[in-house]
This record gives structure tokens, sequence and C-alpha cells, in this order.
């Protein structure tokens, strides 16, 4: 018996979809997330934030809000005077359009002079691909990619 071509087509796409690159949720100061005591700039140093990707501030609504701001308002912690540019619902999520430097800061008096502060460097494009396309499908294969894979390639050896 022979294999139908479309069965092949879908278990590759089936297995290499884990693999395809999209953009990343990051929450912003991870479990900790936007409250004082974080160290921000720590969060981040690690992080390759690319156009696409969206940031999550989690906070107790009241307690805390976020507002994008310029470099200098950064710097000076400055809130600006027009609440539309703040966020206030403890759930915010700001998707990054566009490259360059983005500042972000908390406008509770006290707070970004406390260290409620973000600032980050988003790229153009996407991550540059894994060096082993292997092990990166392995790595990020689910349970039911496998599962689904061993199902097509058990279908495979039986039609032969």
């Amino acid at each position: 018996m022979e294999i139908h071509p479309s069965l092949v087509i879908f278990a590759i796409v089936a297995l290499m979809g884990p693999t395809i690159s999209s953009a990343t949720e990051y929450v912003v100061g991870g479990d900790d997330g936007w409250k004082l005591g974080v160290k921000y700039d720590d969060w981040a140093k690690d992080k390759q934030f690319f156009v696409g990707d969206t940031l999550v501030f989690k906070y107790k609504s009241g307690a805390h809000n976020v507002y994008k701001v310029t470099g200098d308002e950064f710097r000076s912690c400055t809130v600006p005077s027009n609440n539309s540019l703040g966020s206030f619902t403890g759930n915010d999520t700001i998707t990054l359009a566009t490259a360059g430097t983005k500042w972000y800061i908390c406008g509770i008096s006290g707070h970004c002079d406390g260290g409620m502060k973000l600032k980050i460097t988003v790229l153009d494009g996407a991550p540059a691909p894994a060096p082993s396309a292997a092990s990166t499908l392995f790595a990020k294969a689910t349970s039911f990619h496998v599962l689904l894979g061993m199902i097509f390639a058990i279908a495979a050896v039986t039609m032969v």
C-alpha cells in the first residue's frame, strides 16, 4: 500500500509547527510582576525584545500603574500629565510595535524613584534561527506532537 502525499505533508507540518518563530509575551518582572523591590534592569538584561512581542504588566490595580514615557521623563521620573498615556488595569498588555528604545514607569508618587521603571531596546525583525533545527524541534515539541509523529510513523510503516 502506498503512503498518500497529503499524509506526509500533514505529519511534517504537525512536527515542525513548534519550531516556527512567533511573537513572545513577556510578563514584566517574571513571577514578581510589576511592584516595588524588583530590579527591572536585571530582569530585562538577558532578554531580546522584537517588534510584535508583548509586555504584560501584572500588579494590584490601584496600587500601581504603567506609563510609557520618553527618555527624559524616564531619567527624571516625570509622570506625563496626559492620563491617556497610562494603563491602570493591573493586567496591562503593551505590544511592541516599533523598533527602538522604550521606557516605562509607575506613576504612583515615589514608585519610579524607588525602582519601578523599565528600559528596553526593541529590535526590528525576528530572532535569529536556532543553531540546530533538530534540537529545537524536540525541545519545543509537546507530548501531543511527539505522539502524533509516532502515530504517523506507525501508520506509514503499516501501509507500506
